[in-house]
């Protein structure tokens, strides 16, 4: 174990937050919603949510926070990203997956992903996620033991994985390196309170049948997650079948490594034994609407899914093919893009959107324990929302307001593993000077690379 690097906040076990005179939306089984609540937290666990007179009397000592005219709910759930690639947002935009993947991001990543970049990224990212309400992300990229320390000190939860991958990785120049690293990161970080240390092979297209085999089991050695990219485009689902003979799904079924442990994202292009397969298995779908629209995979069949007990939550992808991280934008187009791809304005409601944002999302990740609603012995993962704005009245229902009115930018407060990390918009434990101009000032050399190698090879950017 690796001793916490989050002592900036001196916070003991039994220190008492209390939020008062809130709106409060649970996410818990029973649906619960108060228009005047209290929530009180002890160390990193909720303690009590609801309607409590006497708080502040029977915790004499505790720090309040007035919640009046804000909305209080559980952190928002990003199934999937990628969050170095942030300082990629924006270069090589409006392109097929496969040719945007492999003549541009593999090349630029070859020669800007480094320790120090993925630091930049994840600092850059971790900011914007924050600041629009996300408490827990799903990630996938190189040098994940900075990625971790950057989420260590800034008090974010993530779930993280090294991408495995059939060629040199720009710190592990073979597969089996890249086992090695995974297994070591594990071992390095698996009692972080925050940090979950996952498993993750690319892609079936990507990597070997030995290497998604080898990549499973040692996920199943250590009980933890394991991550993969499927049946995203059409391209690769029509490769599947021409070299395999299977569908993307029914490959990974056929290697045996489909189970409740696996979380796929975006499957776009599955058939209905495939999703008969996800669903018996188990698996659960990271979906990512903006991401999938803007490089025109496919819309992925979530109400199918969702219909058949397949567990889904919501992704951003990484910014270099979204462009951001705000997942309150996602959920609002994710409810609208399948109303209109289905033709039906019932399908994939309000409330069923917030939940697979919060606790649909904490089930994908199998942290459903621990986060996603607000209950008594929960850990202490909310954000709040200032309600005095325009859009946010009348309420009629709050779930409808959430997905079809409020905004990310609507976050004032966010506290994770019951520490207050962001307050009134402002970071307590991720310094922002200077963190911009750096973005700057790498994008300007990743901008000069990137139109070097593409002259090279005749393109454009």
């Amino acid at each position: 174990m690796i001793e916490s690097l989050f002592n900036n906040q001196d916070i003991s076990e039994e220190a008492v937050l209390i939020i008062k005179n809130a709106m409060v939306l649970s996410m818990d089984s029973q649906s619960n919603y108060w228009e005047n609540a209290s929530i009180v937290i002890r160390g990193n666990t909720i303690e009590s949510v609801g309607n409590i007179n006497d708080a502040e009397e029977k915790y004499p000592g505790a720090r309040v926070i007035d919640g009046t005219g804000k909305l209080v709910m559980p952190g928002l759930v990003n199934t999937h990203t990628h969050v170095p690639m942030t300082i990629f947002r924006g270069y090589a935009d409006d392109l097929p997956l496969h040719e945007w993947l492999y003549e541009y991001i593999f090349p630029i990543e070859s020669e800007f992903v480094n320790a120090e970049n993925v630091k930049l990224g994840t600092r850059l990212a971790i900011a914007e996620m924050l600041r629009s309400g996300t408490t827990t992300f799903n990630d996938m990229y190189y040098y994940v033991d900075e990625i971790a320390r950057v989420v260590d000190a800034t008090g974010i939860r993530a779930v993280l994985s090294e991408t495995l991958i059939d060629f040199a990785a720009p710190n592990s120049p073979t597969p089996k390196d890249g086992l090695r690293i995974s297994e070591e990161l594990i071992n390095r970080w698996g009692n972080h309170p925050r940090i979950t240390i996952s498993v993750s092979a690319h892609a079936p297209y990507s990597c070997s049948a030995q290497l998604i085999k080898d990549a499973k089991a040692l996920a199943d050695k250590y009980h933890v997650p394991f991550n993969i990219h499927l049946a995203e485009t059409r391209k690769e689902f029509d490769l599947s079948l021409a070299q395999t003979g299977f569908t993307p799904t029914g490959y990974l079924e056929s290697l045996g490594v489909l189970d409740k442990n696996v979380i796929a994202a975006h499957g776009v292009h599955l058939t209905a034994e495939d999703i008969e397969f996800l669903a018996n298995r188990e698996v659960s779908i990271a979906h990512n609407p903006e991401c999938n629209m803007k490089l025109a995979s496919g819309v992925a069949p979530v109400p199918t899914l969702l219909k058949a007990g397949v567990k889904v939550g919501f992704g951003t992808d990484g910014v270099a093919s979204n462009n951001n991280l705000d997942l309150f934008e996602e959920i609002n187009t994710a409810a609208m893009l399948h109303k209109l791809h289905s033709n039906d304005p019932t399908v994939l409601d309000a409330k069923t959107v917030v939940e697979m944002a919060t606790i649909g999302g904490a089930r994908v990740l199998g942290l459903e324990k621990e986060i996603g609603s607000l209950e008594p012995g929960k850990r202490a993962d909310l954000i709040m929302l200032d309600m005095k704005q325009p859009h946010a009245h009348p309420v009629y229902n709050i779930y409808s307001l959430l997905v079809y009115s409020m905004k990310g930018s609507d976050v004032e407060t966010v506290i994770i593993d019951g520490s207050v990390v962001m307050e009134n918009r402002k970071f307590l434990f991720l310094e922002e000077d200077g963190l911009y101009a750096r973005a700057e000032e790498v994008a300007a050399k990743i901008k000069e690379h990137g139109i070097e190698l593409a002259e090279l090879n005749g393109r454009k950017i």
